[in-house]
């Protein structure tokens, strides 16, 4: 009996120091993973991610091949114009040669991070405040060559550096604060005053524009009124040259003694009125007595001999051509009508001439007006020139564009 207690003990001592070394032997390594073994303290041979055997007394070391981020802790850097300012980067590396980030360094991290603080203080401190926080790109792509020129013997590639912060300390944020706040002002002094000035630029266009709008209604006034009153002299003396034409047709048949009838009954009409000096213009006694004798108390007046209507139309014309032409109510209608026309065609005249100032175009020139004797030209009469000698030809005006008013059909 005892001595199948001993076999069976070795038995299971067997199998315990085979499973042990069943242990030892096999290793399963990741797929982000790669195994370095080594034997007896020398290098043997690297091992893929899956499962592997080795032998009992090796050692296997494996090495994480993913990118990796390590942070850089902040520190203080007094800048080339001596600021102090706290910095502080984040590395992304990836281990690609595994045996040299065994062998060539004994902590890649720790070594990776203290030479990106070193080499970040010693870039920092070559720049000026203002350099760095306008060209962090700048800082990260040369820390990123420095710190990948020196971890390659490690077989560390470094991918990218990026700066986290920069923060000034307490006195320089605030000079930053107050050198921000006064070019603000600056710009806001800037901005006021060329608003200012565009303001002042646009006011006096306008007044100078209005002034002469101003100036252009008076002068277009001051034409038409001129013009008005220079038709309005040659309407009345036309007028008054009927109305003599008139008086001269009217008195050819009167007599010596309807003219005394005549004078006596104006001298009444004078004698009623409040005046206390009556002056007349011609002596008194010879209209007496021309009185007397057209009552017979004198001499005898002679007879004298009544003018024909066919006699004084060929001395002072016929009678169409002493009154002239008389408009009928359609035609009075029609120059009324023309008259509107002209006074909206004017109007906006006017507001396309304000419209175009607005736009900055230069104001169109103002049309020359029509001649009086367009507007009203003195009635053409045979008779009369026969009378009063040859007319003298008018000057036709020259062409304006301007519409001329419907004449009055006689």
């Amino acid at each position: 009996m005892t001595d199948y207690t001993w076999v069976i003990v070795g038995i299971v001592l067997g199998l315990i120091v085979i499973l042990v070394l069943l242990t030892r032997m096999i290793y399963t390594i990741q797929p982000y993973q790669q195994g370095i073994v080594t034997l007896l303290g020398s290098y043997k041979r690297m091992i893929n991610p899956g499962f592997n055997i080795v032998s009992p007394l090796a050692t296997v070391l494996k090495i994480d091949l993913r990118t990796q981020v390590l942070e850089v802790p902040r520190q203080e850097v007094i800048t080339k114009d001596n600021s102090p300012t706290n910095v502080d980067a984040i590395i992304y590396i990836k281990v690609v040669d595994a045996p040299k980030a065994i062998f060539q360094v004994q902590d890649y991290h720790v070594a990776t991070v203290a030479l990106a603080q070193t080499t970040l203080r010693s870039i920092i401190g070559d720049m000026e405040l203002d350099e760095i926080l306008y060209n962090r790109e700048r800082i990260n792509t040369r820390l990123r060559d420095i710190l990948d020129e020196a971890t390659d013997k490690w077989g560390v590639r470094v991918d990218a550096v990026e700066i986290k912060e920069v923060d000034p300390v307490g006195p320089v944020k605030t000079a930053m604060e107050e050198q921000t706040a006064a070019e603000r002002q600056r710009r806001a002094a800037v901005l006021r005053a060329d608003g200012e000035k565009r303001s002042a630029i646009l006011v006096a266009e306008g007044q100078k524009r209005s002034r002469i709008l101003q100036a252009e209604g008076v002068r277009q006034s001051q034409i038409l009124e001129a013009e008005g009153a220079r038709v309005a002299t040659i309407l009345e003396a036309q007028g008054e040259s009927q109305r003599l034409r008139i008086l001269s047709l009217g008195a050819g048949v009167l007599d010596a003694k309807a003219l005394t009838v005549l004078s006596l009954d104006t001298v009444s009409k004078v004698g009623d009125g409040q005046a206390t000096k009556i002056l007349f213009p011609f002596e008194f006694s010879r209209l007496m007595e021309g009185a007397s004798e057209y009552m017979g108390t004198s001499r005898q007046v002679p007879d004298r001999a009544l003018s024909t209507l066919d006699d004084l139309e060929k001395r002072i014309g016929t009678m169409d051509n002493i009154l002239g032409p008389i408009p009928k109510q359609e035609e009075l209608l029609t120059e009324i009508k023309s008259i509107e026309d002209e006074i909206k065609a004017e109007s906006d005249e006017s507001t396309s001439l304000v419209t175009s100032y607005g736009k900055g175009a230069k104001p169109s020139s103002i049309p020359e007006l029509p001649g009086a004797d367009v507007i009203a030209p003195p009635p053409a009469s045979s008779s009369s020139s026969a009378v009063h000698g040859p007319t003298p030809a008018t000057p036709e005006p020259p062409s304006t564009g301007v519409r001329r008013r419907p004449q009055p059909s006689s």
